[in-house]
């Protein structure tokens, strides 16, 4: 059997790509809490939902600066490194079994994103996983180069699409470009998610339809961060290879860099009180500044990963890495059952930017706790098994006693 169709054993894992994950899939939910708990559009134009003043305000422009693109752009380099992993780089039977992976992947993520919630990745990543694994032989340059080339792409548009609201008369409002709200249509969605499950998947199933055709435009973005992914793999910095003095320089320019920038960006759309010419700023900022607060984040976790002293900090994290799917759709579930109604409490629209943080740090405390526990036990989560199994054909072994 090829070393790459069986799956990864204990011994051989890299803790540098298990702590990335953990810390990756935590982070995500920092960013994602807002789609659970507010109306849409709050996401892209923050005004449209909930109060944004104070606390509230603060605790936007702490999530723009260090989490928002920065965490889904580490969980998506890791997936392309994953992928090198899993597959290798040469033409072998490994290849079917990768395409019944992302065919799963896609299964599972569908499920997700109707069924649960519209914000799902794993449709993306499924769609990109099919596309990336003809990209594995490529050399560490080429990967960067078309890496940039597709991240660079989607940004244009991105942005192009941000700026042409500068074109707009002075007299047009937010309501009237659809980027917010009126009174009545707040409270008829707020009202929607609240009065029960099935209710609130007709707004779940628009707008899951209408990310699955974003990728057409702007899925460039996350097969791009795949790419370079699979380039930080095999240069060996997502590997932990470099040495303490190069992940110092990575760190230092990448956070030295990218942090400024996304802050400067973050305080002009405040300035400005989101004005809808000057939205493009604060977009074009965070979307190049996260590569770069990315590349930062992943160069001081492998440098934590060569401190011993560490290891306690680490292995919580590295657990949640390794159960990073169960922990994904797990924070789904959880969030679902918080703020949809008739199955749960129904709080969507209840819960302002500082309560939604404080709800992230407890589900944070609970999966790092959670986590290392199951996996004293088990040899994967519980959707990791699932995965597996779906992906082999057969049932894998679960328990750990069970190993040869």
């Amino acid at each position: 059997m090829n070393q790459h169709t069986a799956p990864v054993a204990a011994k051989d894992r890299f803790e540098s790509l298990d702590v990335l994950r953990g810390l990756a899939v935590l982070g995500i939910l920092m960013v994602n809490v807002q789609a659970f708990t507010m109306a849409s559009n709050a996401y892209v134009y923050p005004p449209a939902h909930m109060d944004l003043t104070g606390a509230n305000l603060t605790v936007w422009y702490i999530t723009h600066v260090f989490f928002e693109m920065k965490f889904i752009t580490i969980f998506s380099a890791l997936f392309g490194a994953g992928m090198l992993l899993m597959v290798g780089d040469e033409p072998d039977a490994s290849r079917k079994l990768h395409f019944s992976r992302m065919t799963w992947l896609l299964v599972i993520g569908l499920i997700h994103m109707f069924g649960l919630w519209f914000g799902d990745i794993l449709v993306t990543y499924a769609l990109g996983g099919f596309i990336i694994v003809f990209f594995r032989r490529m050399s560490p340059a080429k990967l960067i180069g078309w890496g940039l080339f597709w991240t660079a792409l989607s940004g244009l548009l991105m942005i192009l699409l941000m700026a042409s609201f500068t074109l707009l008369p002075p007299d047009m409002t937010a309501v009237d470009v659809g980027m917010a709200y009126t009174d009545e249509q707040l409270a008829e969605l707020v009202g929607t998610y609240q009065s029960g499950y099935l209710q609130s998947r007709i707004p779940n199933a628009a707008n899951g339809l209408g990310n699955i055709l974003m990728f057409a435009f702007f899925g460039g973005r996350i097969v791009g961060v795949m790419l370079l992914g699979m380039a930080l793999f095999k240069l060996g910095f997502l590997l932990g290879r470099w040495n303490v003095r190069n992940y110092v320089i990575a760190a230092a320019v990448g956070l030295g860099v990218g942090l400024p920038l996304v802050a400067w960006g973050g305080q002009v759309a405040i300035d400005h009180a989101f004005s809808l010419d000057t939205i493009w700023v604060h977009t074009a900022t965070n979307y190049a500044g996260s590569l770069l607060v990315s590349f930062g984040y992943a160069a001081l976790i492998n440098l934590a990963c060569k401190a011993p002293w560490l290891k306690l900090v680490r292995m919580p994290l590295a657990a949640a890495g390794r159960m990073a799917f169960t922990n994904y759709l797990t924070q789904t579930i959880t969030m679902v059952f918080l703020t949809v109604g008739g199955i749960g409490l129904g709080l969507f629209g209840q819960l302002e930017r500082v309560d939604q943080a404080r709800l992230v740090i407890l589900i944070w405390a609970v999966q790092l706790i959670i986590s290392p526990l199951w996996l004293s036990v088990f040899r994967f989560g519980p959707f990791e098994w699932l995965w597996r199994s779906l992906s082999y054909g057969k049932l894998q072994p679960f328990l750990k006693k069970s190993d040869a």
